[in-house]
């Protein structure tokens, strides 16, 4: 059998020839569609071609989004600064537990206080927020700070703490300068999940000063468990990437106002950015910073109870229909609660009208009052709703139990301990019933009792081998106290006993 190739091939040009006509035909007259996406009904290949317009309009609002931050880190970056501290730190020898007796080891390695001082650096973030020189940041970038500089427009000036505050996480210190530029604030109660929000500041390194970086809000509300001291929490999060050194760094909306001051990071395994931050937003801030200005600490309302957030166990118990409010484990005698006739077991639901969702939600508002104001709480009891009315008093200041807060403490400035008598609601509380101390409420920061490991809630059995029973006892002997003299403390902390041996500083 045999093929007419030539023949063939010759129709098969014809054929190509042909279709290639029809389709440069389609095309002219604008009926084939290039774009791959189908004609809708009566469109045609020329409309289609007009549909790159929209691109152009969504082209045109990028542009405008990127040059809105361009303008908004041009308008706030003259508004943060780095911040620098210095510290001496006291680092124990290793080999002073072994040859703390031997006069020939001292000697030998030259450590006879068995230990060794160096300068600890830390690096963070400021925002300036008025023209005579004050600046907002965190209390942890300058915690315990023996030096403290500030870095602005390439500028170092030394800067002084004007007060701080633990439960907030919030400091303020001043540079001696004038006509600075100052940020805006925003209202942080208005931020909704999902605007677009900007990161300012020094992570890592005074070489990345003014790092700009760009995400949204992702969540409001937050608590976190980061510290003993962080009472109030009500944190924003943001995917914006914040790092080491961007603590006290500005956080800040669209328009260039600040609406938070970077605190933390979510970092996991990888000691950095995960795109997990928090801000601590600027209305709780801001009032902090203005107390701190005004009277060097913040005056919060206090209304005495120890509360826990409600959970569905809880609420069932409770026979409370859900878990919405605050459930009151304790009332602390002689306190505005008290007073008001708030009791153990009271679910707390609203505050002046505005409902209370958690233990931190309530303790967050109860402290944006002032001493002296009256509130009115709703509470459950026993199945039925009750109005209560409270007139706040100051709270007890930062560190200190509320239970624990007695005008009468006796306070060592030598020792840097702050002692309770032994009640019996205390006894229960911390697990010391059927004991006899002095029960140790609080421990002065950078004091001697604080270097040695005393803590809140020892139990002070004896000093200098004298049992102690009572403060009247331990006044007698903390009144006796000559400077360089050694004090041995027996104290119980939970079921152990312990040897604590300090030297009464001159």
């Amino acid at each position: 059998m045999t093929y007419n190739t030539q023949g063939t091939r010759k129709k098969t040009i014809i054929l190509f020839s042909v279709a290639l006509g029809i389709i440069i035909g389609l095309i002219l007259a604008g009926n084939f569609d290039l774009t791959g996406r189908g004609f809708a009904d009566g469109e045609t290949g020329a409309q289609v071609q007009n549909s790159a317009a929209p691109l152009e309009a969504v082209n045109s609002d990028l542009e405008s989004t990127s040059r809105a931050f361009v303008a908004i880190a041009k308008k706030v970056t003259p508004t943060v600064v780095s911040i620098t501290s210095e510290k001496v730190v006291k680092v124990k020898d290793p080999f002073s537990n072994f040859f703390h007796k031997d006069e020939f080891f001292k000697r030998f390695f030259r450590s006879p206080d068995g230990g060794q001082e160096y300068k600890q650096r830390g690096l963070g973030s400021g925002v300036v927020v008025s023209p005579e020189g004050y600046i907002l940041t965190n209390y942890h970038v300058v915690k315990e700070a023996d030096e403290i500089n500030v870095m602005l427009d390439k500028k170092p000036y030394q800067a002084r703490v004007v007060g701080t505050d633990p439960a907030t996480d919030i400091a303020v210190v001043k540079i001696d300068e004038t006509d600075l530029p100052a940020i805006a604030f925003g209202n942080s109660d208005a931020l909704e999940v999902g605007e677009w929000v900007l990161a300012i500041g020094s992570p890592f390194d005074l070489r990345l000063q003014h790092t700009v970086t760009s995400g949204i809000i992702s969540a409001k509300g937050r608590t976190l468990n980061l510290s003993g001291e962080l009472t109030y929490q009500d944190f924003i999060q943001t995917d914006a990437a914040i790092n080491p050194g961007n603590s006290g760094g500005a956080l800040v909306n669209i328009r260039g106002e600040l609406i938070g001051i970077n605190t933390a990071i979510y970092a996991g395994n990888a000691g950095g950015n995960v795109g997990i931050g928090f801000a601590v937003p600027v209305n709780l801030a801001k009032q902090v910073m203005d107390d701190l200005i005004e009277h060097g600490e913040v005056v919060r309302g206090y209304l005495g109870v120890y509360i826990n957030t409600l959970d569905a166990e809880l609420s069932e118990a409770l026979e409370i229909d859900d878990n919405e409010g605050a459930v009151v484990t304790q009332v602390v005698e002689d306190t505005p609660a008290d007073k008001a006739g708030l009791q153990k077991y009271d679910v707390i639901t609203e505050v002046d009208g505005q409902k209370i969702s958690d233990s931190q939600g309530l303790t967050n508002l109860v402290a944006s009052f002032r001493p002296g104001e009256k509130i009115r709480l709703q509470v459950i009891r026993d199945g039925k709703k009750k109005m209560l009315t409270v007139l706040l008093e100051r709270r007890p200041g930062a560190g200190e139990r509320p239970a624990l807060g007695s005008t009468d403490e006796p306070t060592s400035n030598k020792l840097g301990l702050r002692l309770s008598d032994l009640t019996d609601e205390l006894a229960e509380r911390y697990g010391y019933q059927d004991q006899s101390g002095v029960l140790v409420a609080h421990v002065e920061n950078n004091s001697v009792a604080q270097e040695k490991g005393m803590r809140s809630g020892d139990l002070i059995l004896e000093v200098d081998r004298k049992k102690v029973k009572s403060l009247r006892d331990m006044q007698t002997v903390l009144h006796v106290l000559e400077s360089g003299k050694i004090v041995l403390f027996q104290i119980k902390r939970g079921n152990n006993n312990h040897f604590i041996a300090m030297k009464v500083p001159g």
